[in-house]
């Protein structure tokens, strides 16, 4: 288990390393469009898993779609001290 913070601290490292085998890097190539398209289908995922699946289930869903928010942030360049500004 990790923080939103710790993730997005993971995803820059990895995506700073350039690892040609991480998902999160090949995400970030394929660029900002790519990303969006993610998090819509993610938070598609978040809505039905609430309406017809159990807590375990929606809190998964809902971790996957922080993620691709997290990888929208970092191709971006946003850091959360920005994010946090708005919540």
């Amino acid at each position: 288990m990790k923080t939103v913070e710790e993730l997005y601290k993971e995803l820059t490292k990895k995506i700073t390393e350039k690892n040609p085998e991480s998902k999160t890097v090949a995400e970030i190539e394929k660029g900002v469009h790519f990303i969006g398209k993610k998090i819509l289908e993610e938070a598609g995922e978040v809505w039905l898993a609430s309406e017809y699946e159990d807590k375990d289930r929606c809190a998964e869903e809902i971790s996957q779609c922080i993620y691709h928010l997290l990888v929208m942030a970092i191709a971006r360049d946003i850091p959360l001290e920005d994010i946090y500004r708005f919540l």
